[in-house]
């Protein structure tokens, strides 16, 4: 074994240690490598000219549009959040579903599809589910281990169902590994991979997988295995109208827009913003002509997606009435920001934005020295040499990355993992004939798996910090294995009949 393959195996070991010694992960990612780089040039096992790369890298990624949209995603889940909008909805469906267990449960797994990438990070999925729908289901009968696991399940949803902010940050790792990759095996014209791609890609493993929830319930709550818990109460018309129409609106525009070709995932995410702004504002707003002014401005929105997915625009009739959308959305807007200030919601939602946001770009810039200094000691040489010794060629060497994953999974957050594996080990699988949509929509489901299974899951352990002392760690675990299985079942569909991937964005885009 030479000196530089001994750092490489120093540079995980050490990797792993500094993740898991508690400090901060940033820290961790660039730190170590950028140390052991240094030390390591004494003995002439690493070039230091390969970090002279660093500040271009990082100018590269702070100019990257796509990512622009990781913020105005946060920014619109913390919106939904704090206008109390969520509990809201679910406490609609509760009603809407009757009072029994099956009805209660089916509410959760529909409110989380609906919400499930609002908020974009998982642990703040679970403990907003966990404070708003844990007690109503405990009260209606629902077992306390499914309970726990159906938590711990519908919170990851936000990992595979678009728009999420773990498929835009795959579309930009992917995209770029992809073309590197295709490039260095002689194709200079690969086609290129983009975040509508990897959205239109992960709708159809998404709804399956909320199928397969569904049924289980179904199996496991059927209405003579337990009794329904109070009378089921009315809802009008106007009430679900008014609490589920602007999100799934909402939604429509921003999938609608991006997977309908007329604007980027960051244009995209910029109007989700927008339109979660104008709903916090109309939710928290006590006045009539504000709310008639903000509503006004939300289906204009609206109006002005419509008109251009459907080509309407480009006569003097269409220009006009986009124009007068236009001036009533800029109304609503104005009238919104001077609401959520008054509130001093605004504030403390941006102070969040930049929390979240802040900690994504210091991984995704930490992980850029990682890469320089992996590369730096022949690291790409090495992983090429290792997958040309798994038997079973391509389709070996992408369930060895599978597995790797999933074990990360333990110990990693998604991002972090995202911006490890990819630009380390995806080279060796994108370089073949996989598709790089089904890739992307595996590991994406891979993660929601590792992040879910016991005894080191991500999500239990969020779960764990905000439950009641009665629902003990054991239950927590035993809960959450059903939907365990579930997700290997639907993990292994998609892997067995890749058409479940990419046979949608091949309708649409080709």
């Amino acid at each position: 074994m030479s000196g530089q393959e001994i750092m490489l195996l120093v540079l995980f070991a050490g990797l792993f240690a500094g993740i898991l010694s508690g400090i901060p992960a940033m820290l961790a990612i660039a730190g170590v490598p950028f140390v052991l780089a240094v030390g390591a040039a004494q003995f002439g096992l690493f070039n230091l000219d390969f970090l002279a790369n660093f500040p271009s890298r990082v100018q590269g990624i702070m100019a990257n549009t796509l990512l622009m949209a990781v913020p105005l995603f946060v920014l619109m889940g913390v919106f939904l959040e704090r206008a109390n909008l969520a509990e809201r909805m679910l406490r609609v469906l509760a009603r809407l579903l009757g009072g029994s267990p099956l009805g209660m449960a089916l509410s959760v797994l529909a409110f989380s599809t609906i919400i499930a990438a609002s908020t974009g990070i998982i642990g703040a999925t679970i403990v907003m589910l966990v404070m708003i729908a844990l007690t109503p289901m405990l009260d209606s009968g629902v077992p306390k281990r499914q309970a726990a696991g159906l938590i711990c399940a519908s919170g990851t949803l936000g990992q595979i169902i678009p728009p999420s902010i773990l498929l835009v940050l795959l579309g930009d790792q992917i995209g770029n590994t992809y073309l590197e990759a295709q490039q260095r095996r002689g194709n200079f014209a690969p086609d290129p991979v983009s975040v509508a791609d990897l959205f239109a890609g992960a709708m159809v493993p998404g709804l399956l997988l909320v199928g397969l929830y569904a049924l289980w319930l179904l199996i496991t709550l059927r209405p003579g295995r337990a009794k329904r818990v109070g009378e089921r109460q009315p809802v009008a018309a106007s009430e679900v109208v008014f609490t589920f129409l602007p999100p799934l609106l909402l939604i429509l525009a921003v999938l609608g827009s991006i997977l309908g070709g007329i604007a980027t995932a960051t244009e995209a995410a910029g109007l989700g913003a927008v339109g979660a702004g104008l709903m916090a504002a109309f939710a928290t707003t006590p006045q009539r002509w504000e709310r008639a002014v903000i509503g006004i401005a939300g289906l204009a929105a609206f109006a002005l997606v419509a008109l251009k997915v459907a080509g309407v625009g480009r006569n003097g009739l269409g220009e006009a009435a986009s124009i007068v959308a236009a001036l009533l959305l800029a109304a609503g807007v104005l009238v919104a920001i001077w609401r959520l200030t008054r509130g001093r919601m605004l504030g403390g939602a941006l102070v969040e934005t930049i929390k979240i946001s802040g900690m994504v770009f210091g991984i995704v810039i930490a992980a850029s020295m990682l890469s320089l200094v992996f590369r730096g000691f022949g690291g790409e040489r090495a992983v090429e040499h290792l997958t040309r010794e798994f038997p079973g060629g391509e389709m070996g060497a992408l369930l060895a990355v599978m597995v790797i994953v999933f074990l990360l999974g333990f110990i990693l957050e998604a991002i972090e993992i995202i911006y490890i594996v990819v630009p380390l080990l995806g080279p060796a699988v994108l370089a073949g004939d996989i598709s790089p949509v089904w890739f992307a929509v595996l590991m994406a489901m891979n993660l929601q798996t590792s992040f879910l299974t016991p005894p080191f899951g991500f999500a239990l352990f969020y779960f764990r910090s905000v439950a009641p002392p009665q629902i003990t760690t054991l239950d927590i675990y035993r809960g959450v294995v059903p939907f365990v299985l579930i997700q290997i079942l639907a993990l292994a569909m998609v892997y067995l009949f890749p058409g479940l991937a990419t046979w949608l964005p091949h309708q649409m885009f080709n």
